[in-house]
């Protein structure tokens, strides 16, 4: 048995599309140090290709990240393969707001050095001293009060189509910028109440961990992150604080939480929030886009990759990194603004 994929992106699309059942797409993670994560590596994957579990997973010394698509016939299978496991017997399982079950075409597992890139030596501090958890309902409630501290732990691309209400929201593109970055703007704030946020919590225990170490006292995170807040939201009919759309690694790239739309098209501003990849394959950047200008512009961010796109042409990664500047997001929107100032 082969342990990775063998089959082209363009077949196992059509395949997904063909598919006469439906999917659960779902997310899990645990901090748990693992001895050979290779080994374990490979044993997921003789579980789950079988059962023709497709997702993104990522393991690593210190545990386990997952984001997963599972067919439903096959679902109570899948649990059960999960208790073959320590360090996956009993893991809080979250599920996605809006499921059309095509988030994902293909079984990936990949071995990492961290499943959070913080960018710090091991030992620097310690990542299991974190902070308090707080239910989607208790972080509810706490939004708003006198000393308290909403933050929002992801990428700037992510918050920008949905955020809590009031939340700080660092213009970072990477969670080692970001821990920089939100050190600094909370300096001093540590006597305030901090509430962290992230999609599903992983991210916040780091961050909660960090901030610890950095001499903050009173550090909350939301346990199971957006996911479980809108669950919980929903199931105790209480109003979102949450507005716009939670942003996801899969194919949707997003959820809506309370239906709001709160971006804009960063070609036109219209009110949208779709992300897409640009289809100049020499750019391939992450930006916001309405169909009025997907369609005017072929999928592409800017002038200059329409008609790279049309001619054929592919950018050199000189020429790539020279192009616009190195910071991955904001370098679509400076395209895009110089663009517009014309």
């Amino acid at each position: 048995m082969f342990l990775y994929n063998r089959i082209n992106k363009e077949e196992l699309k059509d395949r997904l599309q063909q598919e006469p059942f439906q999917r659960k797409t779902i997310s899990f993670y645990k901090y748990h140090y693992l001895e050979n994560p290779q080994e374990f590596r490979d044993e997921l994957f003789r579980d789950w290709f079988p059962l023709d579990c497709f997702g993104r997973i990522y393991v690593a010394r210190e545990g386990i990240n997952a984001q997963m698509s599972v067919p439903e016939h096959h679902f109570e299978a899948f649990l059960k393969t999960l208790d073959k496991y320590e360090i996956l017997t009993g893991i809080p399982i979250k599920y996605a707001i809006e499921d059309d079950g095509k988030s994902f075409y293909k079984l990936t597992i990949k071995v990492r050095p961290k499943l959070v890139a913080d960018g710090l030596k091991d030992g620097t501090y310690d990542v299991t001293n974190v902070g308090k958890h707080l239910s989607g309902v208790e972080f509810h409630n706490q939004i708003g009060k006198e000393n308290t501290v909403v933050v929002d732990m992801r990428n700037y691309y992510e918050s920008e189509i949905g955020r809590f209400e009031g939340a700080i929201c660092p213009e970072a593109d990477t969670f080692r910028e970001e821990l920089e970055i939100v050190t600094d703007l909370l300096e001093d704030k540590k006597d305030k109440k901090i509430l962290l946020y992230c999609t599903g919590g992983i991210r916040c225990e780091k961050a909660s961990a960090y901030l610890k170490h950095q001499g903050f006292e009173d550090v909350n995170q939301l346990h199971g992150g957006i996911l479980e807040y809108a669950r919980q939201i929903r199931s105790s009919d209480l109003e979102s604080k949450f507005v716009g759309k939670n942003f996801v690694f899969d194919e949707r790239l997003g959820e809506s939480v309370n239906g709001e739309i709160i971006s804009k098209c960063h070609q036109c501003g219209t009110t949208c929030d779709t992300h897409t990849n640009c289809e100049n394959l020499g750019c391939h950047i992450l930006f916001i886009q309405c169909i009025e200008c997907a369609t005017k512009h072929k999928g592409c961010c800017t002038p200059e990759c329409t008609d790279e796109k049309t001619s054929g042409l592919v950018r050199t990664k000189e020429n790539r990194i020279i192009f616009g500047n190195s910071r991955k997001f904001r370098k679509s929107l400076s395209l895009i603004k110089a663009e517009q100032e014309k």
